[in-house]
């Protein structure tokens, strides 16, 4: 079995070594020195169709155990495309900052009326504060979540912002989980 000494790495490298070793050899052990890290790698890992064992080694390390990974292969005529949209922003546009604020909760309201739904949508900088305090967003992302949209948030802008903890909707995600959806996506940035 690969090991992989990813403590004291910041994010997403833990992530991105970790994905490598698994592509190329099946399985690994990894060890980070962080919570954030080790939900990272079995987020992954588990994405990746794998079985993850993590572990608490001691205060600070975390060792992961990653077996099971069989690369899945491209269906014919599959083109692999999701629809994700990408807020960067707690406003939509330039110019008054009421105007955008109530342009990002008319836009964000209306995908749930929109034909197809989109696959994910992605926040990141300012716009994390959205799913974490916008009540009329945070309704539509919850029933934009029971249509099997995907809702992911920075945990390091959360972290930035200091709104972990207030969070409502969605899952905290990682610069690698967000950089590969936004490559393999269709992608609308607001």
């Amino acid at each position: 079995m690969e090991k992989i000494d990813a403590r004291g790495l910041d994010c997403p490298k833990p992530v991105i070594k970790t994905k490598k070793v698994l592509e190329e050899h099946g399985e690994a052990e990894v060890l980070v020195d962080n919570e954030v890290a080790a939900e990272n790698v079995k987020k992954l890992g588990i994405k990746m169709g794998a079985k993850v064992t993590k572990v608490k080694e001691s205060e600070e390390n975390y060792k992961l155990v990653i077996t099971d990974f069989k690369k899945a292969e491209k269906k014919r005529g599959q083109t692999g495309k999701e629809k994700v949209i990408f807020i960067k922003s707690n406003l939509l546009g330039e110019g008054e900052e009421e105007l955008g604020e109530i342009l990002i909760r008319g836009f964000i309201n209306t995908l749930k009326d929109i034909d197809p739904l989109p696959n994910k949508i992605i926040f990141m900088n300012s716009g994390v504060k959205l799913p974490c305090e916008n009540e009329e967003v945070i309704n539509s992302l919850k029933e934009l979540e029971k249509n099997d949209v995907e809702v992911l948030t920075c945990g390091t802008c959360l972290d930035y912002y200091n709104l972990e903890e207030k969070l409502k909707v969605g899952n905290i995600s990682n610069m690698y989980e967000i950089v590969d959806s936004l490559n393999k996506g269709e992608v609308l940035a607001i």
